[in-house]
């Protein structure tokens, strides 16, 4: 009898070394490699003997009519408006966050609003008891006749019972990790399991047209823990993201194969569950100080949706050889070109202070429309001067020292309107869409804010500079 192979996978990204080693040599982490079986493993072949003869499958043309996907709206507007309109019947999400975060909570409260309209939701958890998920629905006022519950760990078990009985609108589980299959030799929450078991899940939701919702757990890094190849598998990637100390969550998608990838949904955490939030930009400047100075406004984009939120910067003399750069919530090497761009071309001498920079309210920052914000930010705070309470700032900074329009200037200019501002400082250029050297064919943007266009980051910081309040040293 042929002796059984083995392989050695590392829990991380998937991949398989013939010996085992303290660190993958793949994606660099220590002390990842598992042995499994080379006969269920990853990269492991079918036998021969079980290989059968294909079949000939139907072709269709390219050119055909479009069918648009249905539609299964949940009833909480920040989660539809992430999905694309709502869950499509037959897909797959996954959804994964920090432990403790709220994804139970969230999922709990769309099952009951899916099973108050006649839907018949499953959902399967494989880290709690019965009880505590029962005590959990109690809480959050989401107890529903429509909503069965089981506590099992087996994907064999849990497929029997499925067929059973009539297929749910629905099936929820909580985690993927949890889950093992006999048809796999390795221990749950390894990278076989979980492929394996995802792949049993996706199969009954694609052919009974149920809605699959799978949880699973992150990294330290903040990655979904697991092979890649889930993500890959699955029809949309949620990420529901928030700090232990906001209230307020984001979920946010970052795959969807049935609508945009670049919404997200802002909810509050209180003791009755989770609450939509449909104006963020009123929670994120709600505890606003108005008196600081290196506190500027930022009027951001988050797909359709504008967001303003308030940048904070703190420049102080710093005794250290290397000056200290922390940044929270944005990208530190952005914040180095900034820093870069205000000594070369503004005459700001930043090399000798400390400089930390924070996104308020936890809010993570990605898209470079930032730049003036920062900017702005930085040399208040090394000035000293307050920046005017009902200005907000946005544009890109390029490496001459040129502030350079951005996307959905009138998007970010109604939002700051909205909410009470009276002043945007932005590019020269922005109000009007598409021009070259300040001719355009399309009119103007229309708005009743003071606009503050500045053509050079050198324009804004001489301005900001210029309401330097400070005494003089004396002599």
């Amino acid at each position: 009898m042929a002796k059984s192979k083995i392989q050695f996978v590392c829990q991380n990204c998937g991949n398989v070394s013939p010996r085992w080693s303290g660190r993958c040599d793949a994606c660099g982490e220590w002390n990842t490699l598992v042995e499994e079986s080379a006969d269920t493993g990853v990269g492991s072949a079918p036998s021969a003997s079980r290989m059968a003869r294909g079949h000939a499958i139907e072709m269709v043309s390219l050119a055909g009519n479009i069918e648009k996907a249905p539609r299964l709206p949940t009833g909480i507007a920040e989660l539809d408006r992430v999905t694309g309109g709502g869950f499509v019947p037959g897909s797959a999400l996954l959804v994964g966050g920090d432990p403790g975060i709220g994804k139970s909570t969230l999922l709990m409260q769309a099952a009951a609003a899916l099973a108050r309209t006649g839907q018949q939701v499953v959902y399967v958890s494989g880290e709690e008891a019965v009880a505590q998920v029962r005590l959990r629905a109690q809480r959050l006022g989401a107890v529903e006749e429509n909503i069965s519950l089981a506590a099992e760990t087996s994907v064999e078990n849990i497929l029997a019972t499925l067929r059973v009985n009539k297929p749910p609108a629905l099936l929820i589980i909580d985690s993927i990790q949890t889950l093992w299959t006999d048809t796999a030799d390795s221990a749950p929450g390894t990278v076989t399991q979980v492929r394996t078991a995802a792949q049993a899940m996706i199969r009954y939701a694609k052919k009974y047209g149920t809605i699959l919702v799978l949880v699973g757990h992150v990294t330290k890094d903040g990655q979904i823990a697991g092979p890649r190849v889930v993500e890959h598998m699955v029809d949309a990637v949620l990420y529901f993201e928030g700090e232990g100390g906001q209230h307020f969550r984001i979920l946010r998608t970052v795959k969807n194969r049935f609508g945009p990838t670049d919404e997200i949904g802002v909810f509050d955490m209180s003791d009755e569950g989770l609450r939509e939030v449909p104006n963020p930009s009123e929670l994120f400047l709600g505890e606003r100080n108005v008196t600081a100075p290196g506190a500027a406004v930022f009027a951001g984009i988050e797909g359709t949706r504008p967001v303003l939120v308030e940048i904070q910067a703190l420049v102080a003399p710093s005794s250290l050889g290397t000056p200290r750069r922390a940044v929270v919530g944005w990208d530190s090497s952005r914040l180095s070109m900034v820093l870069a761009v205000l000594e070369a071309h503004c005459g700001v001498r930043l090399g000798q202070h400390d400089v930390y920079l924070n996104v308020a309210g936890g809010y993570r920052i990605s898209e470079p429309a930032a730049d003036m914000a920062v900017a702005a930010a930085l040399v208040s705070s090394l000035a000293g001067v307050n920046l005017p309470t009902e200005s907000v700032y946005f544009g890109e900074i390029s490496l001459s020292g040129a502030a350079r329009p951005v996307s959905h200037t009138q998007a970010r200019i109604k939002e700051a309107e909205k909410l009470g501002f009276g002043r945007a400082v932005l590019p020269k250029g922005s109000l009007s869409p598409g021009s070259k050297q300040g001719k355009s064919k399309k009119p103007r943007i229309a708005t009743s804010l003071e606009t503050v266009e500045i053509r050079e980051l050198s324009d804004l910081a001489a301005r900001i500079l210029a309401h330097d309040r400070r005494p003089t040293p004396a002599s």
